[in-house]
């Protein structure tokens, strides 16, 4: 068995490796310095972690989740305010190209707004809720000129009336408690289950975003991810202004905005 101890005033990090074979390149030092890293990183999050938590909101504590496919939702139910900021910033990472753009999940049509101010050569909206389809159709008359069109119905069902996009915009929410359990809880981010199919759908050097739940930085998880499926990421840090009560299963005040390159 290996041991690895690190001791400070406020934790102490203790890794047993109970297989010899475990993390086992040609040399011994070579071991050794893979497991101090390791252990060393994560001491540099937990404290990062220790200086965020002090700037968390309270919140509110989460409700079980009802099937959502077609509940009448409010404006507050499908999207809070504090994430305004975030759907702009991620709407002109989209939009870079001024391509053929697909967004996954319409909403209050904030990010449809935005995605349209950066003028879009298309842009193609998938939808399934039909009190959301209805916002749709009455923000749709306000833009005649524009080349929008809707794909009707739960992304996972219609990928194929889907095409090839230079931006594909993702962002949704859990539809059931089951899928908030294996799609948040046991997931590196909520988006994952969406990456094989937005990389089938992008051009060669099309750009994919999401709500990443990221505070300050990716997580090396997250990273080798994105690296599974793109050829290239790069970060931006979005200051938020959260309510006290925030309904949302988030409490920092910043996320990290990613754009993803094929």
């Amino acid at each position: 068995m290996t041991r690895k101890l690190k001791r400070s005033l406020e934790f102490d990090i203790d890794l047993q490796i109970k297989d010899d074979n475990f993390i086992r390149p040609p040399r011994e030092s070579q071991r050794n310095w893979l497991l101090n890293r390791a252990v060393a990183e994560f001491a540099g999050d937990l404290r990062a972690l220790h200086q965020v938590a002090a700037r968390f909101v309270p919140g509110v504590e989460k409700q079980t989740i009802d099937d959502r496919t077609q509940t009448t939702l409010s404006d507050s139910d499908i999207m809070e305010d504090w994430q305004i900021p975030l759907m702009q910033r991620m709407a002109a990472v989209v939009t870079e190209t001024a391509g053929d753009v697909l967004e996954i999940g319409f909403g209050r049509g904030v990010s449809a707004d935005f995605i349209q101010l950066g003028k879009p050569r298309s842009h193609t909206i998938v939808e399934c809720n039909d009190s959301v389809v209805d916002r749709y159709r009455t923000w749709r008359q306000t833009l005649a000129e524009a080349d929008i069109r809707l794909i009707y119905g739960r992304w996972q069902d219609v990928v194929d009336q889907m095409q090839l996009y230079d931006g594909i915009f993702f962002h949704t929410y859990p539809l059931s408690e089951e899928e908030y359990v294996d799609q948040v809880l046991k997931s590196t981010t909520f988006a994952e289950h969406f990456f094989s199919t937005a990389v089938t759908h992008l051009r060669e050097g099309g750009i994919f975003t999401y709500m990443t739940n990221e505070i300050d930085s990716l997580s090396r998880s997250h990273q080798r991810l994105l690296f599974s499926y793109f050829s290239s990421f790069s970060l931006q840090l979005v200051p938020l202004a959260l309510p006290p009560a925030v309904q949302d299963t988030w409490w920092a005040n910043q996320m990290v905005v990613v754009k993803a390159v094929k």
